[in-house]
């Protein structure tokens, strides 16, 4: 059983030394314990300090790509190099090290495909009320959105197991986490939570600037996840709201037409009528883009179920050449 343990770094060379000390060397149920660094387009030496700190892996990117892709891209890294189970840290020491086997113990067990780490929200010393409220507030929005039972959908610090991280597309441009966890509650995977312990913040988040921006980027966020895993239903809901409302103008509109007198002063109530028209024809249009946009998740699955078969053989592949060249190596040790 391989695990690696994978760390995405944006200009990280102050703290990636103390992150790669803290994490464990041995795990019961573990035989391979590796170390990989994602280096999103650092400008500093990240990289050479991961290498000083015995990182044995290191993922260069080249130019900054986001954490989104940085995650997606070391989990495709990571299964090329044999990984059973991948767990992912910060770069910033956010994440007790020490707490890795919490998160693979419930995949190592068989109770769990996905698990994630979830922080004391609510006695964390360095969240504020307010910070505190969002992170409720956003846990529970991604709860009903993904049908799991997350306490902290914003955390980074999580485990997958080697099919769940085949399973994985990352689309999102803005962080991995609610787009992962929807997928994963699509997906029927089973996804747990553990409680972890939090180190004392080294910066500040370089997801976001302020509390404004980190609700846009949230809120856009979790809206296209919606549509792209929820589309029918989105668009139904849109619908909905526009025929009752188109509904309540024209009934309106034929209530002061033949129960009251308004014709007789002057009143035609044309504009309600209108507006009534323009919304039932928006509320039909999206009752059609709910169609239309059902067929397209469809066919978006079939193509993640392609690319999936695709990982697999490539993997076997992969696996099936390692073999011969250690059986060839083997035979011709000089």
């Amino acid at each position: 059983m391989k695990l690696i343990i994978q760390i995405p770094c944006l200009n990280e060379e102050g703290t990636i030394a103390q992150v790669v000390r803290d994490l464990p060397r041995a795990i019961p149920g573990i035989d391979v314990i590796e170390y990989l660094v994602i280096d999103d387009g650092s400008t500093d030496r990240t990289a050479e300090a991961a290498r000083a700190a015995g990182v044995h892996h290191i993922l260069s990117l080249g130019t900054r790509r986001g954490l989104a892709r940085a995650y997606s891209m070391g989990l495709e890294y990571a299964l090329s190099l044999g990984a059973d189970i991948i767990v992912n840290t910060d770069g910033d020491n956010q994440y007790q090290g020490a707490d890795v086997p919490k998160l693979v113990q419930p995949i190592l067990a068989g109770r769990a495909d996905m698990v994630v780490g979830c922080r004391p929200i609510l006695d964390h010393p360095e969240f504020s009320l307010v910070k505190k409220g969002l992170q409720m507030t956003g846990s529970w929005v991604l709860r009903h959105l993904s049908k799991t039972q997350v306490r902290d959908a914003a955390s980074g610090f999580r485990a997958v197991s080697r099919n769940t991280a085949m399973q994985l597309f990352v689309h999102s441009s803005f962080s991995y986490c609610m787009e992962t966890l929807i997928q994963a509650g699509e997906s029927r995977l089973r996804v747990a939570s553990v409680d972890v312990g939090v180190n004392q913040s080294t910066r500040q988040s370089r997801l976001f600037d302020s509390i404004p921006e980190y609700l846009w980027k949230s809120g856009t966020t979790i809206l296209l996840m919606y549509a792209l895993f929820r589309p029918s239903s989105l668009f139904c809901a849109l619908g909905g709201v526009l025929l009752s409302i188109a509904t309540a103008l024209a009934l309106r509109f034929a209530y002061l037409i033949y129960f009251t007198d308004t014709l007789i002063q002057g009143r035609t109530h044309i504009p309600s009528l209108i507006v009534a028209s323009i919304l039932f024809i928006s509320g039909a249009g999206m009752l059609c883009m709910a169609v239309i946009a059902e067929l397209m998740r469809k066919n978006r699955r079939l193509l993640e179920n392609i690319q999936l078969e695709l990982r697999r053989h490539d993997l076997k592949m992969r696996e099936m050449a390692d073999t011969q060249a250690r059986r060839l190596k083997s035979m011709n040790p000089e």
